[in-house]
């Protein structure tokens, strides 16, 4: 049976108008930015009780204070004594509590990011770079609402550049498949970063369409397990990217990846080492 294209989609797209109420509606979303507003006041406060009770957080991990607002408590300090990080010479460290699931970089790598589908071009949105890291490694780190919302480096360095992207939305009726390749991409940074043990890596912080809130420092240079930045609410996926033949990744973490199945870590842990 032919589909029928829904006449409201066809003026969305095929008409000027009808893209400039697009990028109206889904880009600068003025709830979006109301939601934002609210989680930064006091009046969010209201909502870190039943947050804590339905996501089932352990308290007792994280310094003890008085939160200001809900975003104030989502970006919580852990007690340091409750992380151990793995800084033996050799080891790739975790640089956030978080779900892993590793990659294989191969020309026809397709992986999923927030509900969104991504090719390592199209979430770096540069095709030049994306090739210097064919056959190399790319290691996700889901965050839940339940984590610790801070992100650290695994080694020392020094940044070489930095580049933020946009979030946008396409709808996914058929009538668009020819026109977009990516029907939602999430807003994204990252940073190329020159390491002491495993030379240039990809480290790239990702946050919801609209509301996700990512702050990063942009620290020039860097010390293993410095803090990074943190993801206000709405952010929450950290992605690692290394060149061919630099890591290998703990066989735990690998045999799971090739099954979908993520490994829960936290920040400091040992999930691989250089490649000798």
């Amino acid at each position: 049976m032919k589909n029928n294209p829904n006449k409201g989609l066809l003026f969305l797209y095929n008409t000027r108008l009808g893209r400039i109420f697009l990028k109206l509606i889904f880009i600068n979303s003025f709830v979006s930015k109301v939601v934002g507003w609210f989680m930064d006041t006091k009046l969010s406060c209201v909502m870190i009780k039943k947050f804590i009770k339905s996501n089932n957080i352990d308290m007792s991990e994280y310094e003890d204070k008085k939160y200001t607002s809900f975003n104030d408590f989502f970006t919580r300090k852990v007690k340091v004594e409750k992380r151990v990080f793995d800084d033996n010479k050799n080891s790739l460290s975790s640089p956030c509590d978080s779900y892993v699931t590793h990659y294989k970089i191969t020309d026809d790598l397709l992986f999923n990011v927030k509900n969104s589908l991504y090719s390592l071009s199209s979430i770096l949105d540069d095709d030049k770079l994306a090739k210097k890291y064919a056959n190399g490694d790319l290691i996700i780190f889901r965050l839940t609402p339940s984590n610790y919302h801070r992100y650290h480096y695994f080694d020392d360095g020094k940044m070489l550049y930095n580049k933020k992207i946009k979030g946008k939305f396409h709808t996914v009726n058929p009538i668009v498949y020819d026109k977009y390749e990516v029907f939602k991409e999430n807003t994204r940074e990252y940073s190329v970063l020159k390491t002491k043990r495993f030379g240039k890596v990809i480290y790239m912080q990702v946050g919801a369409l609209l509301v996700g809130k990512i702050n990063n420092y942009n620290k020039k240079s860097f010390k293993m397990k410095e803090e990074a930045g943190y993801f206000s609410y709405g952010g929450s996926t950290c992605i690692l990217i290394f060149e061919k033949d630099t890591i290998k990744i703990n066989r735990n973490i690998l045999n799971k990846s090739k099954k979908n199945i993520e490994v829960n870590v936290k920040y400091g842990e040992k999930i691989g080492e250089i490649k000798k």
